[in-house]
């Protein structure tokens, strides 16, 4: 039953569906029909109109027309008699330019013909200025030849120069070589009479033998030709000083370290100055380096300044505030405020990296030992040695 009843519902909608489009298509159609109807009695009504307007249109067209027409005349011939009127003054005023025209044509003409007795007087000093230029240019390539030749000549002559100073850097670097031979052959004859001395001393306390007086020697190599001559000035001073007291003598100790390319290649005897060497193949800057130095308890800091830069293969010395000697940066450099350590002290230098680490130290230790006369005879002759070894280097 529940089926039949909703499928005669379906059939009713249909049915009625279906109603409802007729009768929308039926009023749309009569409403067509209505607006054609509208439409044409509109038109037919406009045309009735038209036709009873038309004539009264033609004859106010007309008289406005005429209207126009009069008013156009009476403005055109305005126009007309302005315009004689303004050509008649332009003629006037031509006719005055014209006037004058020939008057300034008249100047422009004396104008003109001064014009070309100042052009051919300025063509005349213009062909004197360029026969002077030609000797001046002429003059000009002389010199240059001249100067060419003296370059060469100067070139030549420093080229001299430069093999001659080569020459002699080689000779002296040949001295330099050879001296360093001779200081070993001394180091050699040095440790060879320590070592017979000490042989003696033990067939004298074999034999029993009264001990015969004994002496130190001190010997300390140079690693360059600056550092050489300084070590032989300390040794001679050493000389003087026993001479005054002639019961004493010093032994030098040095002893140095280094973890990267800068060390400290040496420390003055006399407390003056103390030198660094960059041997790695870079610059180094020293911006955060600090050197220190400690003698007995005492200690004191130099700090780089953040600009300054090591070169490789080159030296700074750092000196004293009271060793007399200027900053000549790079290569010398015034530690402030710093007097000499003196001499115959312990000496320890420390360069710190600006991390706090030790990168290179060196310490120079001193030790004072009694002697008699023998030592002194020794000495002397070690003295002798030295000279000897100083004229062959000279000559």
């Amino acid at each position: 039953n529940f089926g039949i009843c909703y499928w005669s519902q379906c059939v009713q909608k249909l049915g009625l569906d279906d109603t409802t489009k007729n009768l929308l298509q039926h009023k749309l159609l009569i409403s067509v029909n209505e607006v054609k109807e509208a439409r044409h009695r509109y038109e037919t009504r406009l045309v009735e109109v038209d036709s009873g307007r038309k004539e009264e249109y033609e004859f106010k067209l007309t008289q406005a027309l005429a209207d126009m027409r009069a008013q156009n005349e009476e403005q055109i011939q305005i126009y007309k008699d302005n315009m004689e009127s303004t050509y008649k003054a332009k003629l006037e005023d031509l006719h005055h330019l014209s006037e004058m025209n020939g008057a300034s044509a008249i100047m422009a003409r004396e104008e003109l013909r001064e014009s070309a007795l100042r052009i051919e007087s300025l063509s005349a000093q213009l062909t004197g200025l360029q026969k002077e230029m030609r000797g001046s240019r002429d003059r000009i390539a002389e010199l240059e030849a001249a100067l060419a030749q003296e370059r060469d000549t100067s070139r030549k002559l420093l080229g001299d120069k430069d093999r001659e100073m080569a020459e002699i850097q080689a000779k002296m670097q040949q001295q330099l070589n050879d001296y360093e031979q001779l200081l070993d052959v001394k180091l050699a004859l040095d440790m060879e009479i320590n070592a017979y001395r000490k042989l003696l001393e033990g067939e004298e306390e074999r034999l029993k033998l009264s001990p015969s007086p004994s002496s130190h020697v001190t010997v300390s190599r140079a690693s360059s030709s600056s550092r050489s001559v300084r070590t032989t000035q300390g040794k001679r001073k050493r000389i003087d000083v026993e001479e005054q007291e002639a019961s004493s003598s010093v032994s030098i100790a040095h002893s140095a370290s280094a973890t990267g390319p800068i060390c400290i290649d040496e420390i003055d005897t006399d407390g003056k100055f103390v030198c660094l060497l960059n041997n790695g193949d870079e610059d180094q800057a020293m911006v955060g380096y600090e050197m220190v130095k400690n003698v007995g308890n005492v200690a004191s800091t130099y700090k780089f300044t953040p600009k300054y830069v090591l070169k490789a293969g080159h030296k700074v010395t750092i000196w004293v505030s009271d060793a007399g000697v200027s900053s000549k940066p790079p290569s010398d450099l015034v530690w402030k405020n710093q007097s000499s350590w003196g001499s115959r002290e312990d000496v320890s230098m420390v360069l710190m990296n600006p991390q706090g680490e030790e990168v290179a130290k060196r310490i120079t230790k001193y030790k004072i030992a009694e002697e008699d006369d023998q030592g002194d005879e020794d000495d002397y002759g070690i003295e002798a040695i030295e000279k000897d070894l100083q004229q062959q280097v000279g000559s």
